[in-house]
């Protein structure tokens, strides 16, 4: 005769759980955070705020000026300088696009001709002229590029800020009420 202890049915069945999704890329990075700074007292305005102002200070046409431009904004406005380094950061390579897209919206409001300026050329000129020689060759490139620029931000600041505020309203009711006040 068998025993008792050996046979199925004297073991407990143990209910399995499936296990927890792992949170994706955006869960984690995005959404995480953001929650994180709204249960720390952000409010989503200010939150929205740093991201607007983020992506404008992060298209500034001139390379090696952004992280500084960010930091002085973020201190003159008392934003979130981790929030804006972090947008200045994943920015970077539509900061190299946007330099030749405010060169010619610049080119345009000035009405000048095509300069045929490339991103690759501006480079290669900066090894070998000296600085004087650059920005006689490239000055009002450098012109055109900030004035294309100044007269986008507005538009991209009102673009980026109201629906990065809608967003971040919807987030915080994810928030304990506790948290949200």
């Amino acid at each position: 005769m068998c025993c008792l202890a050996d046979s199925p049915l004297s073991t407990p069945v143990v209910p399995t759980v499936p296990p927890a999704s792992k949170p994706g890329f955006w869960q984690r990075r995005v959404r995480g955070p953001l929650l994180a700074l709204l249960t720390q007292g952000a409010t989503p305005e200010k939150l929205a705020a740093a991201i607007a102002w983020g992506f404008v200070c992060s298209l500034f046409p001139f390379l090696g000026f952004t992280t500084g431009l960010n930091a002085l904004v973020g201190l003159w406005r008392k934003l979130n300088q981790p929030l804006l380094q972090a947008i200045n950061y994943a920015l970077s390579p539509l900061h190299l696009v946007m330099i030749l897209v405010y060169v010619r919206i610049g080119e345009w409001l000035w009405r000048a001709e095509d300069g045929h300026f490339t991103l690759r050329g501006m480079i290669a000129s900066f090894h070998e002229l000296s600085f004087g020689a650059f920005l006689r060759e490239f000055g009002w490139v450098g012109a055109h590029a900030f004035t294309g620029w100044l007269a986008t931000a507005p538009a991209l600041f009102v673009v980026v800020y109201f629906p990065a505020r809608a967003g971040l309203r919807r987030l915080s009711y994810l928030l304990p009420e506790r948290a949200r006040q």
